[in-house]
């Protein structure tokens, strides 16, 4: 993202990737404009914070008149650097590192998993939806060799914190942790925790304790 961009919220930043989605779509089917309400009954945001969100990178609409798309889907490719690719690295090559592997972000324009790395004998060597999988041992030359800053991390808890202290070495600044480990990074590296398991006892959590409004 831009450095302006890095002075709004974190809340709003999070958010900017669904708007830019929503808005890919409108702009496909040859929309033209589009009301807060509109981006908020798609994007599941309300129309207050949509437009406190679009406020701080200025005038971006009128009033009476909403938002035309193709302005804000250029403005936004700019601000999340969408004509800039974002090499990745995948780091273990089980269940769900094979699942990642063979989507690719296929919907994504500006991301992609490079190149990835096990263990796994019968899995070094090999390509598993077009990227090349190596050995845990070259992890670190090969970051370096290709320049990538970016890694997804799906490998065991048990040496999480080891894997990622050699990603820390090559230079690794964004890490997507899907291991339930709490890891240790410097503060120059940004890591985002998705743990699963915990995802889904949070919505059983919430089912049954704050049931949905079937009337919505």
């Amino acid at each position: 993202m831009t450095n302006d961009t890095m002075k709004i919220p974190q809340a709003t930043a999070k958010r900017l990737p669904l708007y830019y989605r929503f808005l890919s779509n409108l702009h496909s089917s040859g929309k033209q404009r589009v009301s807060s309400a509109e981006l908020s009954e798609a994007v599941k945001v309300d129309s207050a914070t949509i437009r406190r969100d679009f406020s701080y990178f200025g005038a971006l609409g009128k009033k009476g008149y909403g938002y035309n798309v193709n302005y804000l889907l250029t403005f936004f490719r700019k601000t999340l650097d969408q004509d800039e690719m974002t090499k990745v690295a995948l780091i273990g090559v089980g269940n769900l590192g094979t699942a990642f592997l063979n989507y690719n972000f296929s919907k994504n324009n500006n991301t992609k998993i490079e190149i990835a790395f096990d263990v796994d004998p019968g899995k070094v060597g090999t390509k598993i939806g077009d990227v090349p999988v190596y050995h845990m041992d070259e992890l670190e030359s090969k970051l370096v060799e290709e320049g990538i800053h970016v890694a997804i991390l799906t490998v065991p808890s048990s040496v999480a914190q080891t894997i990622t202290d050699t990603l820390i070495q090559a230079n690794i600044k964004g890490i997507l942790n899907f291991t339930p480990a709490r890891l240790n990074v410097p503060a120059s590296t940004r890591i985002h925790h998705i743990d699963l398991a915990v995802e889904l006892q949070s919505l059983v959590y919430f089912l049954k304790h704050y049931p949905a409004d079937e009337s919505e």
